[in-house]
């Protein structure tokens, strides 16, 4: 049986897609402007801070900005690690969580200052393996976020990589940021999670998820993060 979409589904899902196009924006004028060796990770954090409020009206970030380079790409989101200034042959990935007007963003790219060619490579399997993954969902729309954290982990060892992250995406929507009530773990995509992907909330309305991919090579200390929306373009 078809099910009737929710009349907020339409226009919700062009927000945050519009959210995610002036957020793609922005990163491009921080990797053209901003990314640069010499530069600390906290003080390039901060300048893209200034920046996304001068030139995007960007008031709120739903969550820290994350600026991580060298051994510090392994990280996953929740750690902190002491700062770093960014080197000439550098990897580093940013992650932001701008707000639009009343809508959430959530985006990460990697960038590579030199030419070593691992970098390179490492950074490249990202938007391969992201597509592989989101293939996948949308073959089958209804699976839960664990077995698609399954698949993000197969995605990236069959692309000679080691998925690197707890989760490998959460739940997006309006601002404030979304949770599903008394399941924490339901609004992530990870192991435990029996949300399903197709689910709605509890007024009828499509959930909307973000995917993750973070890659990493823990032999050579370097990582790569990459994100952006699943459900939604």
């Amino acid at each position: 049986m078809t099910e009737t979409p929710h009349p907020d589904d339409a226009g919700r899902a062009a927000a945050l897609l519009a959210a995610q196009d002036k957020a793609a924006s922005l990163f491009d004028v921080i990797e053209r402007d901003l990314v640069r060796p010499g530069i600390s990770e906290s003080a390039l954090s901060e300048e893209i801070y200034q920046l996304a409020a001068a030139r995007f009206g960007v008031e709120t970030h739903w969550h820290k900005r994350v600026v991580r380079s060298g051994p510090h790409t392994l990280m996953p989101y929740v750690e902190n690690p002491p700062d770093r200034v960014i080197a000439a042959d550098d990897i580093l990935f940013v992650d932001l969580g701008p707000v639009f007007e009343a809508w959430e963003a959530d985006f990460g790219r990697t960038f590579v200052l030199g030419n070593d060619p691992i970098k390179h490579k490492l950074r490249d399997a990202l938007a391969p393996t992201f597509a592989t993954v989101k293939a996948v969902y949308e073959a089958s729309p209804d699976m839960t976020g664990e077995a698609l954290y399954a698949i993000a982990t197969e995605a990236a060892e069959a692309a000679g990589w080691t998925f690197g992250g707890t989760i490998a995406g959460h739940l997006v929507g309006d601002f404030s940021h979304e949770l599903i009530p008394g399941d924490r773990i339901g609004s992530y995509i990870m192991p435990g999670s029996t949300t399903r992907l197709s689910d709605r909330d509890e007024s009828g309305r499509r959930l909307h998820w973000i995917l993750e991919i973070h890659l990493v090579d823990r032999a050579r200390q370097i990582g790569a993060f990459y994100e952006e929306l699943l459900t939604v373009g």
